[in-house]
């Protein structure tokens, strides 16, 4: 009989369906319907965007403490989001898409109208509790944003002035930047000089052109052709403006373009660094000491595509894997546009999509844990078969 294995499970979230706790809890369950007596250790996994606060939460367990505070979501609308007090207070994990996220909005919420207006004001409201709160460190989550404002919402939460030619204050989101003239920062909350800030982010982008926040994320945002291109012109005056106000020439930045280019905003008015958001939250997870006690790695993603390669959080275990050996096997709800490359890239052995009969994307979403726990279950069925045939030879 085959000695018992060792597995790790350490997926990203499957946007919109579920996050990356569920997931990997989805996982176990379909391994040990096949192999139970197998060891399954679960380090859910994300790369900063939608889902992040979730897998540090389940990392860090008691050590993190849950705060739900009045915010506004992206159309502005008074909601509840949620960060973390990490450290005994002393740091705070703050998720974009908490309070900014497109998972914010209703599907026919996701319009060209609502792209030219979307804020990130709430993501300022939830930086200035943690401030309130004395931290001394703040991480920033950065991704599923539904916003292009170049962050502008969270620095007008924080005490920045963005003003037209009159003198009177913008309205919210991307397109009512195109008649900012002055950048007032006079306001900026001083507590920001006094933290570290680190910004956990997969996305290199600039923050304007063919590569830039609009063009490249407005798409998914809701922005049609023509508000993609209002959207990329209102940016370029951002940038200027902001460069003008600061001294500080972020816009072609790698980072300034994520979430909407709330990577410039943090880039030029405070000492943000930013990360790969993979590494921030392997560091968090203690993913290095979990793998030392590994024989199969079974990671997961919604949509595996050339993507995934680009620093997505299946890569960044693949990596962490392949520096000891350890095989790796991708799971995703589906798979697009030069998903080839995973498979010729080495790092996995296999990249398998769950779906077990043709089906609907929405079909496939709202029967996601069903499809997850089935489809793990049949790859430990596969492998209790390769031992078997091992031992015979």
């Amino acid at each position: 009989m085959d000695r018992p294995l060792r597995i790790l499970v350490a997926p990203d979230s499957f946007g919109g369906a579920l996050d990356s706790v569920a997931v990997a809890q989805a996982i176990a369950a379909g391994w040990h319907r096949a192999r139970p007596g197998d060891e399954v250790a679960r380090t859910p996994m994300a790369d900063g965007g939608e889902g992040t606060l979730a897998a540090v939460a389940a990392a860090l367990g008691e050590r993190a403490v849950r705060r739900s505070v009045p915010a506004h979501d992206p159309l502005d609308r008074q909601i509840f989001a949620d960060y973390l007090l990490l450290d005994s207070g002393r740091s705070a994990f703050v998720e974009m898409a908490a309070a900014s996220g497109l998972a914010q909005l209703k599907t026919d919420e996701r319009t060209p109208a609502s792209a030219r207006v979307a804020t990130t004001r709430g993501t300022g409201e939830l930086v200035r509790s943690a401030l309130d709160a004395g931290v001394k460190r703040l991480i920033l989550g950065l991704g599923g944003s539904a916003t292009t404002d170049g962050g502008a919402g969270m620095l007008a939460a924080l005490g920045v002035r963005f003003l037209d030619m009159g003198g009177k204050a913008l309205g919210p989101g991307g397109a009512a930047l195109a008649e900012l003239v002055v950048v007032d920062p006079a306001g900026l909350d001083p507590r920001l000089a006094k933290v570290e800030i680190v910004v956990a982010s997969d996305v290199t982008n600039p923050l304007t052109g063919p590569a830039g926040a609009a063009a490249t994320y407005g798409p998914q945002k809701g922005a049609d052709a023509a508000a993609v291109t209002d959207l990329d012109a209102a940016l370029s005056v951002y940038g200027a403006a902001v460069e003008a106000a600061t001294g500080r020439d972020v816009a072609d930045v790698p980072g300034a373009g994520a979430a909407g280019g709330a990577g410039a905003a943090l880039l030029a008015f405070t000492n943000a660094t930013l990360r790969p958001g993979v590494d921030v939250v392997a560091e968090m997870a203690e993913l290095a000491a979990a793998l030392d006690a590994t024989d199969l790695v079974i990671t997961g993603e919604g949509r595996a595509d050339e993507q995934t390669l680009a620093g997505k959080a299946a890569m960044g275990v693949a990596l962490a894997a392949a520096k000891r050996g350890i095989p790796v096997v991708l799971l995703c709800g589906t798979l697009g546009p030069g998903s080839e490359a995973l498979e010729v890239s080495g790092l996995f052995q296999l990249v398998q999509p769950i779906a077990d009969r043709p089906m609907t994307l929405a079909e496939a979403m709202a029967d996601t844990d069903r499809l997850l726990t089935n489809a793990t279950e049949r790859l430990a069925a596969s492998v209790g078969i390769g031992l078997a045939l091992a031992e015979r030879t």
